[in-house]
């Protein structure tokens, strides 16, 4: 399958600033054609490591928002019948928000979440986003990517 095939079945993928839902990715990948949309929501939880989290800062590169498509255009060379919408939160957030929102539909529901898992994971591990948690002790660390 060519980038550009691929491409075509990236509907959305982007950083943004400002609230992100599953919702929204999933209704960008809906269509009469897929009998499966697996969705997944990264969601700010109210503790890591042991400490408690208070808030926390999503900062990206100037690249994230490329990197974040090519990684999505990975997933859709790789998986040939899906259809894919990512987005990815940066600025403050507080436990609770979603700082990852992601769907992929298929015809079928195995291709559907072998693709989401996919995703997820290069997007952890490729995407140029750092994490800043604030903890209730008044420590911070910060996190590269998710």
């Amino acid at each position: 399958m060519t980038g550009t095939q691929a491409s075509g079945r990236v509907l959305l993928a982007d950083v943004v600033d400002r609230d992100v839902t599953v919702e929204e990715t999933s209704t960008a990948v809906a269509s009469d054609r897929d009998g499966a949309v697996v969705t997944f929501a990264g969601v700010v939880r109210d503790h890591d490591g042991g400490k408690g989290v208070t808030a926390l800062d999503y900062e990206g590169h100037p690249t994230a928002a490329a990197v974040l498509r090519e990684v999505a255009e990975t997933i859709a060379a790789e998986h040939p019948e899906v259809r894919i919408a990512v987005l990815h939160r940066v600025g403050a957030l507080v436990v609770g928000d979603v700082a990852l929102a992601a769907a992929v539909a298929s015809p079928h529901r195995a291709q559907a979440f072998a693709a989401c898992a996919a995703l997820i994971d290069l997007v952890k591990e490729r995407t140029p986003i750092w994490k800043h948690q604030r903890f209730l002790d008044g420590s911070d660390e910060w996190v590269a990517a998710l």
